[in-house]
């Protein structure tokens, strides 16, 4: 309920501010994220082998529920670019507004960093699939997902693993600085979210868009539960994973579709629905990690 009451403030005040989503958007993504994930990866201590099981579990379920979603679009008989919808749909989930707020509130602070592992990997594979899946609905080349590379919370990590390795410690002035960006992440990236949603249109919640919202809501988190094991994650490893692939359809998703035109109406509507479903499913989800 908290993350849902920041939701609901953006968007009840979104339209009357006349805020814009853009502009909220690039802060986060260009100022806060970054600064979230130097200090969480700076200040970490996690083995190699732990955060390279994370990220295989990530890249493996999330090919799979691509293929998913590829899978239901065809048999249903969808073009080429309703299929590659679904495929953005599928693998593109909101990991950063709410599965780390989820993770921060329902696991405590010391699961934000296997939340924050996950969050960077999803990232990656998230542009990669997506904007593949886009190039491949257009004809296009995959020229695009080099851009996956001057991600800004990617950018971070190269300075906080040297903190974290050499253990040298941050100069105080900017420990604080980063850490009061840092803590603006998440409460903004909330807002921003219900503004995001306030200026969906042309809302209409079709059969495609509840078959392509289950993959994301329904499949996901169950083939995450099936998947921990074999991978070997457990503790909070185990549980931020679960979480993290529970989430519902991240609003990024939509950019991507209306930049490539690939009905980008359908898409927006699935991030709308989807969150608004994920009230139920991730509280069933919650209470059982």
């Amino acid at each position: 309920m908290p993350v849902f009451a920041l939701v609901l403030i953006g968007y009840l005040v979104g339209p009357r501010l006349r805020l814009e989503a853009s502009t909220l958007s690039r802060v986060s993504y260009y100022v806060f994220v970054p600064a979230f994930v130097f200090d969480i990866v700076s200040e970490a201590e996690v083995s190699l082998s732990a955060a390279a099981r994370m990220v295989a579990y990530i890249l493996v379920l999330y090919t799979v529920c691509a293929l998913l979603g590829f899978g239901i679009a065809k048999a249903l008989g969808r073009s080429r670019k309703m299929a590659a919808a679904y495929v953005l749909i599928a693998a593109f989930s909101n990991a950063g507004n709410f599965g780390l707020s989820l993770i921060s509130f329902r696991l405590g602070e010391a699961a934000l960093m296997p939340g924050t592992v996950y969050f960077l990997a999803l990232v990656v594979v998230g542009f990669v699939i997506g904007v593949g899946a886009a190039s491949w609905a257009e004809g296009a080349g995959l020229g695009a997902v080099a851009s996956v590379l001057k991600t800004p919370a990617l950018l971070a990590l190269l300075p906080a693993a040297f903190f974290g390795i050499t253990e040298i410690e941050i100069p105080l002035f900017l420990a604080r600085t980063v850490g009061l960006l840092r803590d603006a992440m998440i409460p903004v990236m909330l807002v921003t979210l219900g503004v995001q949603l306030a200026e969906v249109d042309n809302v209409r919640f079709s059969g495609d868009v509840v078959a392509a919202s289950a993959v994301r809501l329904v499949a996901s988190p169950l083939l995450g539960a099936l998947l921990v094991g074999p991978f070997g994650l457990s503790g909070l490893a185990r549980s931020a994973g679960i979480i993290q692939a529970s989430m519902p359809v991240a609003v990024l998703s939509s950019i991507i579709a209306i930049e490539y035109d690939v009905v980008p109406d359908f898409v927006t509507t699935s991030v709308l629905f989807s969150t608004l479903a994920s009230l139920f499913t991730l509280t069933a989800v919650l209470l059982w990690v």
